[in-house]
């Protein structure tokens, strides 16, 4: 795959792993370290600001992690044009940002599982562990839920954050920091195959070869998936979508009469029934297009929210049996994500597409390129 000129240094580079023997050093003092901690912030609509972070005082359980790697998610961007997403209102300056990793440098007085020095991967959200959801293993749906970056919580594109120490997971020895940040993206397509049953004998289709789209596509191929249809109205990402390894790849249009012509276009792609389809836009055409195109006693499993209403063949699908599964983020899924990552199964380095640094001119450039879709697939900032 064409990976585009980064604005940053490999992660692997020597300079790289100077600097992190650097932070190591500097970390092990202890201290607070001589600058204010900034981040990132959402003030208004398409405006974001670089401005002081006070952090929450260090718990016993809790870490302070000094921020590397941190993507920009399509999440990000709605709230940055809309102050709001999936009921989600940004009523108050909040700091932006959620897939992210860093190194360790300070722990709480009952952390024994990390140390200073440390790299991790942080898992976003923080249930509050007592309720129903939190109980039954369910934890994504704990209505209680701490999520980075989703109002009024602030998010991590920050120096530094306070995180639980049981949600930052330490990186495999071959693992980037970058790699890291992307556990976050890959756990959402890890957590659909899961929800889904994907395995050896399910032929999947995927709508929508956005970022969401790819890293489920690389999770179904991990889970087993030995057949796998891209659907895009966009030839780039569809190009992407083979790169990467999909068996097929189907253009389509943004007109919603043209979905019956377009279903035997896929079903022909596929060779095979459609066992699985992950629906990663959530639009009202690509729904559509998932039930029609599913095999009877099939599953589409709804993964993206572009639409929060749609109108769609419920009745048809219903008389074929057709479930209709939905998926909100993840639980459990940072251990297989990294073990994924380690062993090679799922490459996530060629979806990192762009990257920049950390000062007011490159976030606002970081984001207006991530807006703009294009050939931006995920935007990385380097700290």
């Amino acid at each position: 795959m064409r990976v585009l000129p980064s604005k940053a240094i490999s992660p692997h580079s020597e300079r790289e792993r100077e600097r992190e023997r650097e932070s190591r050093r500097e970390m092990g003092k202890g201290g607070e370290g001589e600058t204010e901690n900034m981040a990132a912030w959402l003030v208004a609509r398409d405006t974001l600001k670089i401005q002081p972070f006070k952090l929450p005082p260090l718990g016993p359980h809790d870490v302070r992690v000094r921020m590397k790697a941190v993507g920009i998610c399509g999440s990000d961007v709605h709230f940055l044009k809309s102050m709001s997403m999936a009921g989600f209102v940004v009523k108050e300056p909040m700091v932006i940002g959620h897939e992210c990793a860093g190194i360790i440098a300070e722990v709480g007085s009952e952390v024994k599982s990390l140390v200073v020095g440390d790299r991790v991967a942080l898992e976003p959200g923080i249930s509050c562990s007592h309720c129903n959801h939190c109980k039954g293993g369910r934890y994504n749906l704990c209505r209680d839920m701490k999520f980075f970056a989703t109002p009024p919580v602030h998010g991590s594109l920050a120096n530094e954050v306070v995180h639980p120490a049981d949600l930052c997971f330490k990186l495999p020895d071959n693992m980037s920091l970058e790699e890291g940040a992307m556990c976050e993206p890959l756990s959402v397509g890890v957590h659909a195959c899961r929800r889904a049953h994907l395995g050896p004998e399910t032929n999947v289709l995927i709508m929508g070869a956005g970022p969401i789209g790819l890293v489920t596509m690389l999770a179904a191929r991990a889970f087993g998936a030995p057949k796998i249809v891209m659907v895009d109205v966009d030839d780039y990402r569809l190009s992407v979508a083979k790169e990467l390894g999909a068996d097929q790849s189907v253009k389509v249009s943004t007109n919603i009469q043209d979905i019956d012509q377009e279903v035997v276009q896929i079903q022909k792609a596929m060779g095979a029934v459609v066992d699985v389809t992950l629906d990663c836009a959530g639009l009202n055409k690509t729904m559509s297009t998932a039930l029609k195109a599913t095999h009877a006693g099939g599953k589409v499993c709804l993964v993206g929210m572009g639409h929060t209403e749609m109108t769609v063949p419920l009745t048809p699908a219903a008389t074929r049996e057709v479930d209709i599964i939905g998926v909100f983020r993840y639980k459990n899924t940072w251990p297989i994500c990294l073990e994924f990552i380690r062993s090679g199964k799922i490459d996530v380095k060629p979806l990192i597409t762009h990257r920049f640094g950390f000062s007011q001119k490159e976030v606002e450039e970081a984001f207006e390129t991530s807006a703009r879709g294009g050939n931006a697939i995920k935007v990385m900032f380097n700290l």
